[in-house]
């Protein structure tokens, strides 16, 4: 259920790059989606789970939901030093999913361990039928 919210329009065929993982899209770093989540529904909550490591939940992290929408921000930075070289890490990160039908957004539970994110959202009643299928009369 996650979405995009705009496209790159600079490309020919936006579409046929997202198929593609790492490490091509290190090539088009602004196409790629660098929070992965799954979602699922389980005893009537919608679930979220991202997987964010290295970071400080309680710094560097942001849940927010309003308008139909699950809004993850994180921001990373690192530093690893030894001896003979030195490395790091830094960024931003946004991913934005669209809540199902009867989200519940006073009913929100978030927590972090071990590098995962657990989003749990309340569902109002029964989840609506997407597709209705209506009989075609023939003359």
């Amino acid at each position: 259920m996650s979405i995009n919210l705009r496209k790159d329009p600079r490309t020919m065929f936006p579409d046929f790059i997202e198929w593609f993982e790492e490490p091509f899209l290190t090539m088009r770093p602004s196409l790629g989606q660098p929070i992965r989540i799954e979602d699922y529904t389980e005893d009537g909550r919608y679930v979220v789970r991202a997987e964010i490591a290295g970071i400080d939940p309680e710094e560097d992290l942001e849940v927010t939901v309003g308008a139909g929408y699950l809004t993850i921000s994180a921001r990373r930075s690192s530093t690893v030093e030894d001896r003979h070289r030195s490395e790091f890490r830094y960024g931003s990160f946004r991913r934005t999913i669209e809540l199902p039908a009867g989200a519940d957004s006073d009913d929100v539970t978030a927590d972090y361990a071990n590098g995962i994110l657990t989003v749990k959202v309340g569902l109002k009643g029964e989840e609506k039928e997407i597709a209705k299928k209506i009989q075609v009369t023939v003359r």
